[in-house]
């Protein structure tokens, strides 16, 4: 019987561990006294213990577990408090997506079940290594420059060079290889896991008995089935690149000016989810991606929100430290700007009807002119007014009438 090579004092059960434990440190995997890929009279096919198999060991570990699809969440949620304040200096970009294929990565990492997969310590948790993002999107780059895909977007080699760095497959004049670090910094990205479970894929190769034992090729080949995890169709991925802005304006100011580098990121993911995708066996469709348009738009409308509560902070801050003369006059001016506006809108949509929006408007910016104490601020009032009643007509009520004309008379003393 398979063990985990774990002290005894930790117990057998494992199932409240991250995947990422339990499919490395926690896996069932060693007979008593020796590795199950050795030589023994108790392992199956491959090395395995007979009544484990590699199928039942890989579904040991696909379940997330409600308390650490909630730490992923927390993950989550912290890169994109963090993300938020540098969004706002205009040095982050952050794009949205919906995996639309099963996804993987970290195949080649080395694991007893010959595919590995790519866990984030000491979390245990899936996740996509920037770095593999950036290799990704500079692929993207190239292909726009090459034309072979339409427009080139406004990549250029020196924008890749600025933005995604020298590499080193280049040398200079006296034959040098050239490096040189990018302006960007791709972020690790934790996948929000649709279903709250991994899945388990199979590969099948009929080849083996060609490829590895060097027999003729033919096309009966005993197949020999290859488990490997995935993130499921449907899981969400943010993707979170920030821009050293004073470091791109030295190499290219061009892209630091008006957020230029963003349009080109921009382009280059569009083309990234579309022809290239993300992680391993892409070549086969895996890792196909789209951007999440629902996501995207919370995220526009979280942001205008943020700068919206900062501007009114803004200016409340400004209007407490101006005298009551100057926040009168500052006061009043809005609503001026305000009221003609909206009888700008009024003309707009002819004919007037009484009894519209605009009458309630009109009453309201009459009560408030009233208030007002600088001369100058109650007359333009009042010929704001006065331009109002003229296209609305006086109200019908002879009564009302009058006590509007007497107010209007109050304000700058004409009849």
């Amino acid at each position: 019987m398979a063990h985990v090579a774990a002290p005894d004092y930790l117990g057998d059960d494992f199932s409240t561990a991250p995947p990422g434990h339990r499919f490395s440190l926690y896996l069932p995997y060693w007979i008593r006294g020796t590795w199950a890929r050795e030589p023994d009279k108790a392992a199956g096919k491959g090395g395995l213990p007979a009544a484990t198999g590699k199928a039942p060991t890989f579904a040991s570990v696909v379940a997330m577990g409600q308390a650490f699809t909630a730490l992923n969440q927390k993950l989550v949620e912290r890169q994109k408090a963090a993300a938020a304040l540098l969004i706002e200096q205009g040095a982050m970009l952050t794009l949205h997506a919906r995996a639309v294929a099963p996804f993987t990565t970290g195949l080649g990492n080395e694991h007893p079940l010959e595919n590995g997969f790519a866990f984030l310590n000491p979390y245990g948790l899936p996740y996509l290594p920037g770095s593999g993002v950036k290799g990704v999107l500079r692929q993207a780059a190239r292909e726009l420059i090459g034309h072979h895909w339409g427009s080139h977007q406004g990549w250029t080699d020196g924008a890749i060079d600025a933005l995604l760095g020298k590499t080193g497959d280049t040398t200079d004049a006296e034959g040098a290889t050239e490096l040189q670090r990018g302006a960007l910094t791709f972020w690790d990205v934790l996948p929000q896991i649709e279903g709250d479970a991994l899945q388990v894929e199979v590969m099948t190769p009929h080849q083996s008995h060609y490829h590895q034992n060097g027999a003729t090729p033919h096309e009966s080949g005993q197949p020999n089935p290859i488990h490997f995890l995935t993130v499921p169709p449907g899981s969400k991925f943010a993707f979170h690149v920030h821009c050293d802005l004073a470091f791109l304006a030295r190499l290219s100011p061009e892209l630091a000016d008006d957020g230029a580098w963003q349009r080109l990121l921009n382009a280059a993911f569009v083309h990234a989810f579309q022809w290239l995708g993300f992680g391993a066996k892409t070549a086969v469709g895996y890792g196909a991606m789209a951007e999440d348009l629902d996501a995207r738009r919370a995220s526009e409308l979280r942001a205008a929100e943020r700068r919206a509560a900062a501007q009114a902070a803004a200016r409340e801050q400004a209007l407490s430290e101006m005298s009551p003369q100057q926040r009168e006059q500052h006061e009043a001016g809005q609503a001026l700007d305000e009221f003609r506006a909206a009888l700008d809108t009024a003309r707009q949509l002819k004919p007037y009807k009484k009894g519209s929006a605009f009458d309630g408007l009109r009453a309201e910016f009459l009560r408030r002119a009233m208030a007002w104490t600088e001369p100058s601020l109650r007359a333009d009032a009042a010929r704001a007014l006065r331009e109002a009643y003229k296209f609305t007509d006086w109200p019908g009520n002879s009564e009302r009438k009058k006590e509007v004309k007497l107010s209007l008379t109050a304000l700058d003393g004409q009849p």
